[in-house]
């Protein structure tokens, strides 16, 4: 029996003029469900900066940066602005066609980008002739609960369409096994090229979808049935999704359509000649191995991130600290991908009847595969799953409502109820998803106004999370941000922001200097490469492999970098100053304290972990005339100052109470309470909110510049100070 049997049942031919209106609806659906947030958040002035909502992902501003740039033509060296990515030039383009800001295509993109998906759904449902399949598919896949958090208004990121093309791709593949005809072969050609000019991470996906194809050809083989348009069709795939540059893809893809369409017998002829060119161009490019190294990635995670070299260093994985590439469970997986776990469980037993009775659905497989992986890899995978558990819902919904009745009227009738049912919940969840923007208007002024200030070439340092917005809003460099936050360095910045100042105001000052001088090694190697100059090869790896805090401890003459932190609170060898450096402290930053310590919270030679620090925060406590109930077991008794911790009491060395005057400025109060006291208790007034911490983290730069402002004048001065952020200049 072949794969893409049909039966007689289910030929029902479809006019174009109702796809298309199907497509128009579910379309318009999609959008509108997604302007909710808009709706929401329009009113809100704190939420808009140049009269526009602002986006709601920090890698939006990743993509806004490119496109800023790219705009303006210009951009400077080494500042990571990715110009030539995909989702900048669209950003770009749309910008220079439409008259709309920069500001407005990325709010509104995504909506509209990911809402596409509606459009293969609809075709997938066709393509097996069961329109209303794809119909109630495209309403249950576009505002899905992942697919709507990642495509939704404001979310400017490549998901917003790394979905739509694998799901254009299922269908190409499936309508060409149907029809063997040959523009669908270069449908998907082109497909899978969009897709990685999109997505350059698209070819573990791309490869799983031909190995489904190979399956197929195989079992065409072994039954003796005719495999020679799926073995076209392998070929294709094959030089599609191999490493060569774009261009030569293209251009090779063109070459083959041709020579197929004009002399399809020489084509046949030769075709094993041609698949064996693919597979060998396949590999010889090099994309087998990244997709084994992806394959890695997505199953197997490191605890500590090894760095080879003379130090054998040990760092702290951004991978542990990231909720989406943890696991999930079962609930909030089917959540994301169906609306509900039960919804998922009949999504997933009508993909298995939609494949017992069309059994190219199985075209749908790597999709799910992707998908279900997020359940020990996390739930950024969830999305993947999604289009294809829509169809399997609607597949169940269009049987059950055949079977309750054979009148048209009454399927419709049974099929919208049911379709309304599984809608309610992710329609509820749009409703309540209430993600605010990144940053909010008081937050970005302060960025707008140190663009004044700043140079380009300058660097302002933060924690990773912070870095794109700041590189759009203040055009400047940084040392971290959501792309470039891999432990080894996360580590000099954690260190910064954790310690006290002088070895902070070291260490920021050491890692921007190494950072600039391993970007004129890079160019110093690439312009000896184009005028053929002879160079150290050797050398220069090391050099480029060694991490900037290796470099530190060995150009200070340590072999042992504990040795060479110690000795930060001392004279130690320092690099010229090229620039000046920020430090940008948001108060939302305390929340993520203890997370930014871990990454400076390791041993580097050993990779053991330090003792976390005692740090508690609260917005939410009591008070009588006795005690100041913290909340989780935490009491701090009025009378002698002693903190109960559960059963354990401490001694509190110190009460600090912080408060703005009406002209703005912070007013700090201490009572010294015990000598030999462990934790100070901090209560900032302006903000509600209790600290209750140990002496290192009150010795901490951002606890000193931040809640306190009792910064060191020979190493800080102050640039903006505001309740919501605090920037200060770096003076050595």
């Amino acid at each position: 029996m072949k794969i893409i049997k049909e039966t007689n049942q289910d030929k029902v031919p479809t006019s174009i003029n109702k796809i298309i209106l199907l497509i128009v609806i579910a379309f318009v659906f999609s959008v509108a469900t997604r302007m909710v947030w808009v709706y929401e958040f329009k009113g809100v002035e704190q939420f808009k900066f140049n009269n526009e909502l602002m986006i709601n992902t920090n890698d939006g501003y990743y993509y806004a940066e490119g496109a800023r740039d790219r705009i303006a033509g210009t951009h400077q060296e080494n500042d990571l602005s990715p110009i030539d990515s995909s989702a900048s030039i669209l950003a770009a383009g749309v910008a220079k066609i439409t008259p709309f800001s920069i500001e407005t295509i990325l709010l509104y993109l995504p909506a509209i980008f990911g809402s596409l998906l509606v459009i293969p759904l609809i075709l997938i449902g066709h393509s097996i002739n069961r329109i209303e399949v794809g119909f109630i598919a495209a309403l249950v896949g576009s505002i899905a609960h992942s697919y709507y958090n990642r495509t939704m208004v404001g979310y400017y990121d490549t998901d917003l369409l790394n979905i739509v093309f694998p799901t254009i791709l299922m269908w190409s593949l499936a309508w060409a096994l149907k029809t063997k005809e040959d523009k669908y072969i270069l449908l998907m050609a082109v497909d899978i090229i969009a897709y990685r000019w999109w997505y350059a991470q698209s070819y573990s996906l791309e490869f799983a979808f031909f190995g489904l194809i190979l399956i197929y050809a195989i079992y065409e083989y072994v039954k003796k049935e005719d495999y020679k348009f799926t073995m076209i069709l392998l070929t294709f795939m094959m030089f599609s999704i191999s490493g060569l540059d774009i261009l030569y893809r293209i251009l090779i893809i063109i070459l083959m359509f041709t020579l197929l369409h004009y002399k399809k017998e020489i084509f046949q002829k030769y075709m094993i000649y041609f698949f064996l060119a693919s597979v060998i161009t396949f590999f010889a490019s090099g994309i087998f191995d990244l997709i084994w190294g992806r394959l890695e990635s997505y199953v197997f995670d490191g605890a500590s991130n090894l760095n080879k070299g003379e130090l054998n260093l040990h760092f702290y994985t951004v991978v542990q600290t990231i909720r989406e590439a943890g696991s999930i469970s079962f609930v909030t997986f089917g959540e994301r991908i169906s609306g509900s776990v039960f919804a998922f469980l009949l999504s997933f037993g009508g993909y298995i009847w939609l494949c017992k009775k069309h059994p190219i659905m199985l075209l749908g497989l790597p999709l799910v595969g992707l998908g279900f992986l997020a359940l020990s890899s996390g739930l950024r995978f969830t999305i993947y799953a999604v289009p294809v558990m829509a169809l399997g819902i609607a597949f169940l919904i269009s049987e059950l409502s055949r079977k309750v009745s054979k009148q048209r009227i009454m399927q419709t009738i049974v099929a919208s109820v049911l379709t309304v049912l599984v809608l309610l919940p992710n329609i509820n969840h749009a409703m309540e998803y209430k993600v605010p923007p990144v940053f909010t208007k008081d937050e970005v002024i302060v960025l707008d106004q140190l663009r004044s200030i700043a140079n380009r070439e300058d660097y302002v340092v933060s924690w990773w999370d912070y870095g794109y917005p700041i590189r759009y809003y203040a055009d400047v460099k940084t040392l971290i941000d959501g792309g470039k936050h891999t432990g080894e360095v996360n580590f000099p910045t954690s260190f910064a922001l954790t310690n006290p100042q002088d070895v902070a105001a070291k260490m920021l000052r050491l890692d921007v200097e190494y950072t600039e001088k391993k970007f004129a090694l890079e160019k110093a190697i690439k312009d000896a490469k184009d005028s053929g100059k002879a160079r150290n090869k050797t050398q220069d790896e090391i050099d480029l492999k060694r991490t900037n805090i290796a470099s530190m401890t060995i150009d200070n003459g340590f072999k042992d970098t504990n040795d060479f932190l110690t000795a930060l609170s001392s004279d130690i060898k320092m690099l010229p100053k090229t620039r000046d450096i920020y430090i940008h402290m948001p108060s939302n930053m305390m929340g993520i304290y203890p997370t930014i310590k871990l990454f400076s919270g390791i041993n580097l030679m050993d990779g053991s972990m330090n003792a976390n620090p005692f740090f508690f925060t609260t917005s939410t406590f009591s008070e009588n005339n006795e005690f100041i109930e913290l909340g989780d077991g935490l009491r701090l008794s009025k009378s002698d100052g002693i903190l109960k911790v559960g059963e354990n009491s401490v001694k509190i060395k110190r009460f600090v109470k912080t408060e703005y005057d009406i002209e703005g400025k912070l007013k700090v109060s201490t009572q010294d309470m015990a000598f030999d006291g462990s934790l100070s208790v901090i209560y900032m007034t302006n903000y509600k909110q209790f600290l209750v911490v140990d002496e290192a983290t009150f010795s901490s730069t951002y606890f000193k510049l931040f809640v306190l402002e009792d910064y060191d004048k020979k190493f800080f001065e102050p640039t903006i100070l505001t309740p919501l952020v605090k920037v200060y200049k770096l003076k050595i």
